[in-house]
């Protein structure tokens, strides 16, 4: 893809009254353009990011034996008032009368839809573990919106719902779930805390968390050297609970993450009941697992930058390799156009800078927009035969013979995106 046929909209200054990093790399970057406070468009190069994280999440969500569907936004207020949750999420919620005088929202999450969706599909015992999930847009009506898509009033999330016949069968797939997290935020270049949480307005027994220690964050965990141990931190304390060592780790964190066992909170409020063997009606027995996907990317960016310039780990970031021709002639795009159509038979997605810009103008928006990989073009290495590759993480520089370009790249490329973790050059 060329840059000058794309919509990249990078800027110079850091914009007002942003108070994280990852909010203004992301409206620097040219990912997002914020509507309003807490609502904001994701623009092509952001779209991409969020799509390649949309797709880590399904491939590991797929291979749980889950299945994706899609759920409406509009629900009916009769569905929370089964539950309860009318009263105890009312406050976030966005509610209105149609014009048949029906009250609705807009789902700020889908537990009662799904629960009234499978009680009318399966009474039997037989018919059951089912694990369905969806990446559907939310809406909270949140009175301070903060740190960008960090807490927004409108954003993308990963919602997960198994049925079972028995807490047995819950405790299979909520470890399922746990292992499948794990993996995830891996994947997308995270390091995450898990901890044990209590369920709060969603209910259960068991949850846990999945938090990413970051500078912005609503969250604290306290991490503890001596013993490993992973919690919630007490405000003002950083004694280990566990052990009781003295300064133990504090640090701010980011939720990503969250899953419940929820028992039959759900499905004996809305009488989602089963036949079992024994020919008895049952309550089926519930978990739900969610991710923030959109707040996701706020982490990455959190967590992965350098002199407030984004780096993104390779199987998230927009695209695989940057393409900078310093000078746009016949010779060095002619040499771009082969390299991009024979990476792109591979698999792998390159970005041409074919701007007529400055060389200065380039390497800022390359380093800026942070995909992995920038392969320069120059006049004097054309002459000379050599060429510089570039790696954005650890700004190291290596020279490729101009025969060997296209063979060490896509070497250089797979073997990047079969690892979770990156590799310098």
């Amino acid at each position: 893809m060329d840059w000058s046929k794309s919509f990249i909209p990078t800027l110079k200054e850091t914009p007002g009254h942003t108070e994280a990093v990852s909010h203004q790399l992301m409206l620097r970057a040219g990912l997002v353009n914020m509507l309003t406070s807490g609502v904001y468009s994701y623009l092509p190069l952001g779209l991409r990011v969020l799509s390649r994280v949309e797709n880590i999440i399904r491939e590991e969500m797929n291979v749980t034996g889950a299945q994706e569907l899609f759920l409406p936004c509009l629900q009916p207020i009769e569905l929370w008032k089964q539950t309860g949750r009318d009263k105890t999420m009312g406050e976030v919620m966005l509610q209105f009368k149609d014009k048949r005088g029906r009250e609705v929202c807009l789902g700020p999450t889908h537990e009662e839809v799904i629960t009234d969706l499978v009680k009318q599909y399966v009474q039997s015992y037989r018919q059951l573990p089912v694990t369905l999930y969806q990446i559907q847009t939310k809406f909270r009506d949140e009175l301070r919106t903060r740190f960008g898509v960090v807490r927004a009033s409108e954003f993308i999330m990963k919602d997960a719902y198994s049925f079972d016949r028995d807490v047995e069968g819950l405790k299979k797939n909520y470890e399922k779930m746990h292992q499948a997290y794990g993996t995830i935020f891996r994947r997308c270049g995270l390091q995450i805390v898990t901890i044990a949480a209590e369920a709060g307005a969603m209910g259960g027994d068991v949850s846990h968390e999945f938090l990413v220690p970051a500078a912005i964050g609503e969250d604290a965990v306290i991490l503890c050297p001596d013993c490993g141990y992973q919690g919630k931190a007490e405000e003002g304390k950083n004694v280990c609970p566990e052990c009781g060592k003295q300064k133990a780790e504090v640090k701010t964190a980011i939720e990503l993450g969250h899953i419940f066992q929820l028992g039959t909170k759900y499905s004996q409020a809305q009488e989602a009941l089963f036949l079992d063997e024994d020919g008895k009606q049952k309550p089926i027995i519930m978990g739900c697992y969610g991710i923030g996907v959109s707040r996701m990317i706020a982490a990455i960016i959190e967590t992965s930058h350098d002199d407030k310039r984004i780096i993104w780990p390779q199987e998230v970031a927009p695209f695989d390799l940057e393409i900078l021709p310093l000078q746009v002639n016949d010779e060095t795009m002619g040499l771009s156009r082969i390299i991009d159509r024979e990476l792109s038979h591979g698999g792998v997605e390159v970005l041409i800078d074919d701007r007529e810009a400055s060389a200065g103008v380039k390497f800022n928006d390359a380093d800026l927009v942070g995909i992995p990989f920038q392969f320069i073009i120059g006049q004097r290495g054309l002459k000379e035969g050599k060429l510089e590759l570039k790696a954005r993480r650890t700004q190291k520089v290596s020279v490729v013979p101009k025969d060997e370009v296209v063979s060490r790249l896509k070497d250089l490329v797979k073997v990047q995106s079969s690892v979770p973790k990156e590799i310098g050059v």
